[in-house]
């Protein structure tokens, strides 16, 4: 049975994610001046395996010389303009976005479709980027025969929740129980924004403060969560000695390692994950990679929600029916 690379299964999901036709990956190579493609995964067989790409030359290379995403909604074909397909073959490829990886080189999807992929789509595409750069350094095979391959298979399934759980409220328990797994964290918690003093932990992935299914309203002071909220950076400690991702509550379990996430709506921090474990656990990369990717991913669908609920305030309501309640409201996602 033929092994799959660790970075020919992130191109699968990255390909699934996008709904592309192709995924590449452009790693550089000792002594070559560019990069070489390192993997691909695609829908067809007209890919140049091995293909090089100078720094500067067509549109892998304006990545990989400028350190900057690329998107465009509708390649302008010509010999060159991509590098990896046989020059007569690349004719069909309509739409192409690109992000630089850390370690030098580039991950880049295309599509036989005009207009494919979306400024938001680059930011995801990046975190993809992210952890395609922490599987090239100072990770051993096991590490990347493990962990790695199945975060980026649970990644697929937090991206597909969306179109399989209806309500917003089924949708944040079962996004959380999935992070908490996925994770191998004990608990994991979604905190909404109140006012300056106050934030309300609205989902659990098992019930700790939210016991008669409430929405539980804690202090912003004494607490991590709160500190994400003040600060809107993330807050990561792995061998905490008491208890402080909420302050110090009655029966709640000691944790020894706490996640702490801002969740980024309209450019502000609207909301937290939060994740702890009881027992002390070493955050590495790829993890911390796979928790923000999860995060961002939430992101972008509250913020759909968050726009969808302003259209409806703002249209007439011949146009488009406003909710009846603020509790109608409330199912589409947090505000």
């Amino acid at each position: 049975m033929k092994t799959i690379s660790v970075e020919n299964q992130l191109l699968r999901i990255v390909c699934s994610v996008f709904d592309a036709y192709s995924a590449v990956l452009f790693l550089p190579e000792d002594g070559v001046e560019g990069a070489t493609l390192a993997s691909f995964f695609s829908l067809g067989d007209r890919i140049v395996p091995g293909a090089s790409i100078a720094p500067g030359k067509g549109l892998v290379g304006w990545i990989v010389r400028n350190r900057k995403p690329m998107l465009v909604d509708n390649v302008e074909q010509r010999p060159g303009v991509l590098g990896y397909y046989r020059d007569e073959d690349a004719g069909a490829i309509k739409a192409f976005m690109g992000v630089p990886v850390g370690s030098g080189g580039a991950l880049c999807v295309d599509s036989k479709r005009q207009y494919s992929f979306s400024d938001k789509d680059c930011k995801l595409l990046q975190l993809f980027a992210e952890m395609a750069a922490s599987s090239q350094v100072q990770q051993s095979r096991e590490q990347l025969a493990g962990s790695i391959p199945r975060y980026f298979a649970e990644l697929d399934v937090v991206r597909e929740l969306r179109f399989q759980v209806r309500g917003w409220a089924a949708y944040i328990k079962r996004y959380l129980e999935i992070l908490s797994s996925a994770s191998e964290f004990d608990y994991c918690a979604f905190a909404t924004f109140e006012d300056a003093e106050t934030f309300a932990v609205e989902g659990e992935s098992r019930p700790l403060l939210m016991l008669d299914g409430e929405p539980v309203v804690l202090p912003m002071g004494g607490n991590l969560a709160g500190c994400v909220f003040r600060t809107e950076e993330p807050v990561i400690q792995e061998h905490l000695e008491e208890q402080s991702l909420f302050g110090r509550i009655p029966d709640m379990p000691r944790f020894r390692s706490v996640i702490c996430m801002p969740v980024r709506v309209d450019r502000s921090t609207r909301a937290v994950v939060c994740l702890g474990s009881t027992e002390q656990r070493e955050v590495d990369e790829p993890l911390r990679s796979f928790v923000h990717q999860c995060v961002d991913i939430l992101a972008l669908h509250v913020e759909n929600l968050y726009l969808k609920s302003r259209l409806r305030r703002l249209t007439p309501k011949a146009h488009i029916p406003a909710p009846a309640s603020p509790a109608a409201m409330h199912e589409e996602g947090p505000q």
